[in-house]
């Protein structure tokens, strides 16, 4: 079946869905193929939950007229979702970057939903199957669409582009992120620049972080360019002392105001201000841009500032890179507090044959800085030189902290995923 046949079909049911376990009636199941599971074989499954269609790949899921046979199932989704893209002249915002793209993208969309009918990536659901299911569940109301583009190798964001056909784009940062699949910051650099790339060709429109001059660098022969930043750009913030949430004060023309944000740490004020960016460039004036970030209340384990008992708890456990952690870090000592500052700090995952330089480079850090009381959680910890207390996993952290109960404490917790620091959360 051709992707217009398809289209068609899709049209009258406009709601994808690609476990057959979360089926919903009308919806349309297209049946996946992953190294662990083969959706084809659930198929009749999905179409007794009360899918319309199964968008099947084997002639053997083909059961009735209910399965439509293809050749490759993702590819038939991709290409879907790119004819559907097609069909909505509206801007489509293209966020990637090392550190905080989710956060950005969360931003972006609590701004921009205050004025225009805004559709955005769900999660963190950023890969060759998130992008496109993305897409698709954009309606014929948009107005706007901002599509997440996460990426562990080169060569990714550049067929995401083929996909969302972006005329907006913005690469937040460029750090050591997922250096096991790009090998180097140069090849993370190159990757996410792919980005730039398109939008060049194109000659679209780039939202870039003045403060960071490889982004200027990567950004050559890129003709629309909005910035922000600290200094020297066209929407300039500056970040306010505070009680450990992000405060800071926007000096554009017309547009002076201060903003009290619910985002932990200062670092998070290039992630406010590309949404200011995003949010003037489309026409919004700065009263509602404020009322729309003071509202934004960080969730899933970002940036978000927890109180329990006499603990004060920074949750930022979703994700960890060594650029991340860094920042992370660097926040939790400069900040200023009556209580005992504890890190909680989870492996990094992902980093290759640098994994035990980058463990290295950040428990040294961290004995740089002069905290005390450190908690390293994760074998990748396990042969670098410290005198912290270490735990092989976080369950075990948790059992440590049930018998040795914290009060009155300031506690960073980070780490990426794989981790699990989360499991630690009940214990304090």
């Amino acid at each position: 079946m051709d992707v217009s046949a398809l289209y068609e079909i899709y049209k009258a049911h406009p709601s994808v869905q690609t476990d057959s376990r979360k089926i919903q009636a009308g919806d349309l199941y297209f049946a996946l193929k992953g190294d662990r599971f083969n959706g084809n074989d659930f198929a009749l499954q999905a179409l007794q939950n009360g899918a319309a269609y199964a968008i099947v790949d084997e002639t053997g899921a083909a059961h009735n007229e209910q399965c439509i046979l293809v050749e490759d199932v993702l590819s038939s989704m991709q290409q879907l979702a790119l004819h559907h893209r097609r069909q909505l002249n509206i801007p489509f915002i293209a966020i990637t970057g090392s550190n905080g793209k989710t956060t950005t993208k969360e931003l972006v969309s609590q701004v921009l939903s205050a004025r225009f009918k805004t559709y955005a990536t769900v999660g963190n659901l950023n890969n060759h199957i998130g992008v496109p299911l993305t897409l698709l569940s954009i309606k014929e109301d948009a107005e706007m669409a901002i599509i997440e583009m996460g990426a562990n190798h080169q060569k990714e964001i550049a067929f995401y582009c083929t996909i969302a056909e972006p005329n907006y784009g913005l690469i937040n940062n460029v750090g050591k992120a997922h250096l096991e699949g790009f090998g180097s910051l140069e090849g993370i650099r190159k990757g996410k620049g792919e980005l730039y790339d398109y939008i060049r060709e194109i000659q679209g429109t780039i939202f870039i972080n003045s403060d960071l001059d490889y982004l200027a660098e990567m950004a050559k022969g890129v003709v629309h360019q909005i910035s922000y930043g600290t200094s020297n750009a066209h929407y300039i913030g500056k970040a306010l002392s505070g009680d450990g949430l992000l405060k800071f004060a926007l000096l554009s023309a017309n547009m002076e105001t201060t903003i009290q944000t619910q985002l932990v740490g200062d670092y998070n004020l290039p992630n406010a201000l590309a949404a200011i960016a995003i949010g003037a460039h489309f026409g919004m004036d700065v009263d509602t841009i404020k009322a729309a970030l003071e509202a934004y209340t960080p969730s899933n384990s970002r940036s978000q500032l927890l109180q329990k008992g006499s603990n004060t708890i920074i949750m930022d456990a979703y994700n960890a890179n060594p650029s991340s952690m860094k920042l992370a870090v660097e926040n939790m000592a400069a900040l200023q507090t009556p209580k005992t500052k504890w890190l909680f700090l989870g492996a990094m995952k992902e980093m290759g044959e640098n994994c035990r330089l980058e463990h290295q480079a950040l428990t040294d850090l961290v004995k740089a800085l002069g905290f005390e009381h450190v908690v390293l959680v994760g074998k990748e910890f396990e042969t670098t030189a410290h005198n912290f207390r270490y735990f092989e996993n976080a369950g075990l952290a948790k059992l440590w902290l049930e018998e040795n109960p914290l009060s009155n404490a300031s506690i960073l917790i980070k780490g990426s995923r794989g981790s699990r620091m989360e499991e630690i959360l009940p214990a304090l």
